[in-house]
């Protein structure tokens, strides 16, 4: 049984694990700044005076540390490849005729998602907790990063207990810089003479790879996910499990939709073809995938893609690409 100590060091870490998650994945937090800062300080105290019931998932774990590291290389257990890119509604049109075609005739729902404009992660849950975090690397092997991104606050170290998860699992999402993280990091490099980043883009992927995690902190990056593995445990379709995902404490972009036709698919592009500049992220087009993992596994793969998704370019980043 736990004595008075221990349990508040559990009560406090729970407490905060669940602002963290109001704050930086729901965005509505339930208690002042001061408040949360009160909480982690008593945390923190607690931990020091009483070493024994130190924990490596704490909320006060995720600052970082200054000491050097170096990063292996992990094998993915699937490879992280790429998607085919379309530039006209003509385009994404064809896309969905050739998976209609692929699947005889059958019709399909299309998931609609954003392209975020960040580095590719892969997350490995086991028994509900974050066991390694690795980098896209060359798609079939990358760099293990999990010590950084154990500091990015909307990933969750460790899943609700009382949430229906498979024992083991892989979530695929992307690592961001926000505009305005990105806007003060350039801000702070030319007051220091030091060359600026070009785009959020560069800034996540040099931040992630950063040799001192308590840089990475300091930078607050963000993540979002979207596609997970092994699906069929959890849904038969990819837009049921990525609600389920979100259940479990993962940050689950809003910007998705399901669509059962071609209109509702050019609707979708249409209005995140604008609205798109309200995100507090980078993107640089919409992601098209067919829903069911059934229809899917049928279409396979090509050697380069998937022939069930396909990336859809907005007209501003054309000549970028």
């Amino acid at each position: 049984m736990a004595d008075i100590f221990e349990q508040r060091i559990l009560d406090l870490r729970k407490e905060i694990n669940e602002y963290n998650h109001q704050y930086y994945v729901l965005n509505a937090p339930t208690i002042s700044d001061k408040e949360f800062d009160d909480k982690l300080r008593e945390l923190q105290d607690l931990e020091e005076s009483y070493p024994q019931y130190f924990d490596a998932y704490s909320p006060t774990q995720r600052v970082g540390s200054d000491l050097t590291q170096g990063f292996k290389q992990v094998k993915h257990a699937r490879p992280m490849i790429s998607l085919s890119n379309s530039y006209s509604v003509e385009e994404v049109a064809d896309f969905l005729t050739r998976a209609e075609n692929g699947l005889n005739g059958e019709r399909c729902e299309i998931v609609g998602e954003m392209k975020f404009d960040g580095t590719s992660i892969s997350l490995i849950y086991n028994k509900g907790r974050l066991e390694r975090a690795v980098t896209r690397g060359d798609g079939e092997k990358g760099d293990d990063v999990t010590a950084n991104v154990l500091t990015i606050k909307s990933i969750p170290l460790r899943l609700p207990a009382d949430s229906n998860y498979p024992e083991s699992f892989e979530i695929r999402g992307e690592i961001l810089m926000p505009w305005q993280s990105f806007e003060t990091l350039n801000q702070q490099r030319e007051a220091r003479g030091e060359t600026l980043f070009a785009n959020p883009r560069n800034a996540a992927s040099g931040t992630l790879k950063s040799k001192n995690s308590a840089v990475v902190a300091s930078r607050k990056l963000d993540a979002y996910l979207y596609e997970l593995y092994p699906p069929e445990e959890t849904a038969e379709g990819h837009y049921e499990s990525l609600q389920k995902a979100r259940s479990w404490g993962f940050k689950i972009s809003e910007a998705t939709c399901l669509a059962h036709t071609l209109e509702e698919i050019y609707r979708f592009i249409d209005h995140w073809d604008t609205m798109r500049r309200e995100l507090p992220v980078a993107t640089d087009g919409i992601v098209l995938k067919v829903n069911n993992y059934n229809q899917r596994e049928r279409l396979g793969f090509t050697a380069k893609s998937p022939r069930w998704a396909i990336a859809y370019k907005f007209q501003a980043e054309r000549g970028r690409t």
